[in-house]
């Protein structure tokens, strides 16, 4: 299989504090198949260490009040022209996060609270008809 993951799963530091979210499980289930590395946050221009950001009304907005929506849709964008150039059968991403998190997301008051829903990315990969998975349900 050919399988997309947000690149930070895979101990690349690019993460919003500059560090990763290397996920030993995801390592060992990636063994065998082909493995596409993406960050669209970093695709979509945003330098790493960054502000965090969450999602609030619809648009992408870090915690200083700043709206970064353009950024995180244009790497999006981008993301998915890899997944598509690549035809990749799997997106495993990584949880919570604003542009991949699949199930949950924070809920745009930078308190630490989850809601139901998707990051940018997440919803772009799913609206084109790709299988997407939430990398706690490795």
């Amino acid at each position: 299989m050919k399988i997309l993951v947000s690149a930070c799963l895979l101990g690349e530091n690019c993460k919003y504090n500059g560090k990763n979210n290397y996920s030993e499980c995801v390592a060992k289930y990636l063994e065998g198949h082909e493995v596409i590395p993406v960050c669209p946050e970093v695709l979509g221009g945003l330098p790493t260490p960054r502000d965090p950001s969450e999602i609030v009304s619809g648009e992408v907005i870090n915690c200083k009040g700043i709206n970064v929506d353009r950024q995180f849709r244009e790497g999006a964008e981008e993301a998915l022209r890899i997944a598509k150039e690549n035809g990749i059968d799997l997106a495993i991403l990584q949880s919570r996060s604003p542009s991949c998190g699949v199930k949950q997301i924070y809920d745009g008051n930078f308190t630490g609270k989850l809601i139901p829903g998707q990051g940018v990315f997440a919803q772009l990969l799913e609206k084109n008809g790709f299988r997407v998975m939430d990398c706690e349900e490795i």
